[in-house]
């Protein structure tokens, strides 16, 4: 289980998240909803050490995630898909497999794993990351994350400009971590595909905690979305 206790968290003085806390369990997808500036990426930053913890703690399965360098937090087992990727763009699709596969010590047998989720990649071993499409793009990042076989896995916004098809490609993937026993904390702005996978949705405003309630509680009633999201 990802905990978040009490986290505040910024950039040099300018304070975003304010005793934030939050539990993501095993096989279950946590959606963190909120309007722009909520707070959402600075999240996923602070629990990948990339952003410095004011206070607080970010524990998994005890293991208190805080205490270590960022370069030691995917290694416990926490997959990272950041708004916008940020592939290594000059190298090719295997080189950045390579990448994610050597973070844990994976090998052959994960990236034959991942290959099978993202066949589309095993046509494109040997292209550049930039040459890809922008869905191709995103099945990479994923991938790439995947490879660390985590128990945790946090995407931040993975169907950004993405076409139909490819929206529904990396939702399936999303779905079947989940039965596999993956902890997954989503962030995302399409509203209705998000209420449609998740288990629980946890909302926030100015950094701050809002209410957490059951996903199928908001697909019956959009009235909290509205409040917290402003749509």
């Amino acid at each position: 289980m990802l905990e978040l206790i009490a986290v505040s968290s910024g950039y040099c003085r300018a304070q975003v998240l304010r005793d934030l806390s939050l539990t993501v369990n095993a096989g279950e997808i946590l959606c963190l909803l909120g309007r722009n500036g909520a707070g959402k990426t600075t999240t996923m930053k602070t629990i990948m050490g990339l952003l410095p913890l004011w206070s607080g703690k970010i524990r998994l399965d005890g293991t208190t995630l805080s205490d270590l360098p960022p370069h030691e937090v995917p290694k416990q087992g926490i997959g990272y898909i950041p708004q916008g990727r940020r592939l290594f763009s000059e190298l090719t699709v295997a080189q950045n497999l390579e990448i994610g596969l050597m973070v844990r010590g994976e090998g052959r047998e994960t990236r034959e794993w991942v290959l099978d989720l993202f066949p589309r990649l095993r046509e494109r071993m040997g292209q550049r990351a930039q040459t890809l499409s922008g869905g191709e793009q995103q099945m990479l990042a994923t991938a790439r994350a995947l490879c660390l076989r985590p128990k945790v896995l946090l995407l931040d916004e993975p169907t950004e400009g993405l076409q139909p098809s490819m929206i529904e490609a990396i939702r399936q993937v999303i779905t079947r971590m989940k039965a596999e026993g993956t902890a997954i904390l989503l962030v995302e702005q399409r509203v209705d595909a998000v209420l449609s996978i998740a288990d629980r949705v946890a909302f926030i405003e100015n950094g701050r905690n809002g209410e957490v309630l059951p996903a199928e509680t908001l697909r019956a009633d959009h009235s909290l979305v509205e409040k917290y999201v402003g749509i």
